[in-house]
């Protein structure tokens, strides 16, 4: 698997928010390659490189992380606790992009390390403006460490 070069890691397992989400990044010309996984067990697989992606090189890491947090097999607090505590890993930029507002999961990722915290809009106008303005912030302006 060529993984080089990818920008955006997308954990989502909703079918709908993940094809409208990728849709207005792409139409958007604000990601030109992104890996979509479909639950925590395999986004955990893919950014440390185990399971079906045990040949890809641990070390290209995405310039952000789109995580959803309701998802089937390890939720994405878990993926995110993951993430943060790993010295390979804790420097990539975390964004929860979740219809979740309760407090305690908020308060969770951000003292976990998470970048930012964004809950879905339910309006579709509302919905494509705010990707359209994560795209353009964590992969156009955001300066990450070398």
């Amino acid at each position: 698997m060529d993984d080089s070069g990818f920008e955006i890691l997308f954990a989502e397992d909703n079918p709908y928010d993940a094809e409208l989400t990728i849709r207005v990044l792409r139409k958007h010309h604000l990601v030109n390659k992104l890996i979509h996984v479909k639950d925590g067990a395999e986004a955990l697989d893919f950014i440390f490189a185990r399971g079906t992606y045990s040949g890809r090189n641990v070390e290209n890491k995405p310039k952000a992380i789109l995580l959803d947090l309701k998802m089937p097999k390890v939720d994405g607090i878990e993926v995110l606790r993951k993430i943060k505590s790993d010295d390979r890993t804790k420097d990539i930029p975390v964004v929860v992009l979740t219809s979740s507002r309760e407090d305690p999961d908020i308060k969770e990722c951000y003292r976990l390390g998470v970048n930012s915290y964004v809950v879905k809009p339910v309006e579709f106008e509302i919905f494509v403006k705010a990707i359209t303005d994560i795209g353009l912030y964590w992969l156009l302006l955001n300066q990450p460490p070398e």
